[in-house]
């Protein structure tokens, strides 16, 4: 790295009142990398498959995706600016507590930590049902925990110990994303039968939930919770080159990427379910509800080659899990850092020899483990992790916009701008925020809204308690220096 632009940087960073704790050693690609993997196309797309088919059947894949794709990257466009302007670890809630006040902020972060959280539980569990059958052990109950657990250790380890090794299998996940994704598609184009195009037009709602129109509302869960994650680029801002492009760039495209090439896998995989009952309803020998997107693989690729690709989707659920790891003990760090968690103190260290957060990259890990405990379901957890995630997203960008129809300067600080199209750009952002949010909460994932409700209610009650004396937001709250 060039020794000005290192110290630009630095002082880019020193204006906001930090000091360059964390090792500034990305650049853009591995921005890019680490978003793109949170997003993780192998690990919404497939994890939340069977419920997708169920709600709104074929047309849900055909139509849901490309929807929740455009009006996903909607809210990426309004983030990317707000990130260019404050180029910070601490993200979205930096920008909420900067146009709103420090009230703002320290909700967004907490909803935002609380998403990442319940985000990663969903993952890992996930990874660890892909992963057994592959060695060939039974998915009870006692041994998909276990599973869960180890992987989440792993990925704390590793994400403890070196930044720049978390950026390398990064850049490595892209390339097993991308190609795990045309081995599939390749695999199940030349051996698997197929049903015929019509296929992917009809409109079958599989639990007899009516009007049709809100199952597929519904179901729009299996997109949206894969289009979550995406600001990870913007918590890995301070170690990032050039962050206030980078950073950006890296939201956006890690949408837009995965939009395209989860359409590519989405498309052929419903061509070859053979019956949409017998996939929802799969069970391994042992009589364990198995994911239909491994039922479809092992029908129609047969047992051995179905758990070599399921295999693939399950590397990518590790490398979407570590980068949620990372992502989530960023924006834990940072809060803490600014005093606004309990034993900020010791939440805020980092490490001298590998320069990460290690305490908060520990309590990362313990919290899914809970929240998996708590859940006990991978719809409801993700249902939880994607609303508090949209929550998290929309405030700040309603701020923004606020502040910008209010004719505050922060547009003017951001060097990746949207220009003219800020204004339509966000509002329809956080309609869109707020309507998915509102859907997500409904029946069958009540749940996640009494979750959601109960967290809400918590942090209300912390905040008027003793939050809101001691936390005082960011030192260069206002605007940037």
């Amino acid at each position: 790295m060039n020794g000005n632009t290192s110290q630009q940087e630095n002082a880019d960073l020193s204006r906001f009142g930090y000091a360059q704790e964390l090792f500034r050693s990305m650049g853009g690609f591995s921005n890019f990398a680490i978003s793109f993997n949170s997003i993780s196309i192998l690990t919404g797309a497939v994890t939340l498959y069977g419920y997708g088919l169920e709600m709104g059947g074929p047309l849900e894949m055909t139509l849901g995706w490309p929807v929740a794709t455009v009006l996903s990257l909607m809210i990426a466009l309004s983030m990317a600016e707000l990130c260019s302007a404050y180029p910070t670890a601490g993200a979205m809630y930096h920008w909420a507590a900067a146009l709103g006040g420090p009230a703002w902020g320290w909700f967004v972060a907490w909803f935002n930590i609380a998403g990442l959280i319940a985000a990663l539980a969903g993952i890992d569990y996930s990874c660890a049902q892909f992963i057994l059958p592959f060695l060939g052990i039974d998915g009870s109950a006692v041994n998909l925990y276990l599973m869960f657990g180890f992987i989440l250790l792993n990925q704390a380890l590793l994400s403890l110990y070196s930044v720049k090794l978390v950026a390398i299998l990064s850049d490595v996940s892209v390339v097993v994303h991308i190609a795990g994704v045309l081995i599939i598609v390749a695999a199940l184009y030349f051996f698997a039968p197929r049903q015929p195009v019509g296929f992917l037009m009809q409109a079958v709602n599989s639990n007899g939930r009516s009007p049709y129109w809100w199952a597929f509302l519904l179901g729009l869960l299996q997109a949206q919770w894969t289009y979550t994650g995406f600001d990870a680029s913007a918590h890995m801002a301070e170690e990032t080159r050039d962050p206030v492009r980078h950073a950006p760039w890296g939201i956006v495209l890690s949408v837009a990427v995965s939009g395209l090439v989860g359409y590519v896998l989405l498309v052929p995989l419903t061509l070859a379910v053979p019956d949409i009952a017998k996939v929802l309803g799969a069970k391994d020998a042992g009589g364990n509800a198995i994911s239909p997107v491994i039922a479809v693989l092992q029908g129609g690729l047969g047992a051995r080659a179905g758990n070599a690709t399921s295999a693939l989707a399950s590397m990518a659920m590790w490398f979407c899990g570590l980068s949620v790891v990372t992502s989530a003990s960023r924006t834990l760090y940072s809060l803490a850092r600014d005093h606004g968690t309990p034993f900020s103190g010791g939440l805020a260290k980092v490490s001298v020899k590998h320069g990460t957060p290690g305490p908060a990259i520990w309590c990362t890990m313990f919290a899914a483990l809970l929240a998996m405990a708590w859940s006990g379901a991978v719809p409801v957890v993700t249902s939880l992790s994607t609303v508090a995630l949209y929550v998290a997203y929309g405030l700040p960008v309603m701020l923004g916009l606020r502040a910008r129809l209010r004719g505050h300067t922060w547009p003017l600080a951001a060097v990746w701008t949207l220009g003219k199209h800020g204004v339509w750009v966000n509002v329809l952002s956080v309609v869109f925020a707020l309507g998915i949010c509102v859907v997500l909460v409904m029946p069958p994932n009540e749940l996640a809204g009494k979750t959601f409700a109960g967290l809400t209610a918590i942090l209300v009650l912390v905040y008027v308690a003793e939050a809101r004396r001691k936390y005082k937001g960011p030192a260069w709250i206002g605007s940037p220096k």
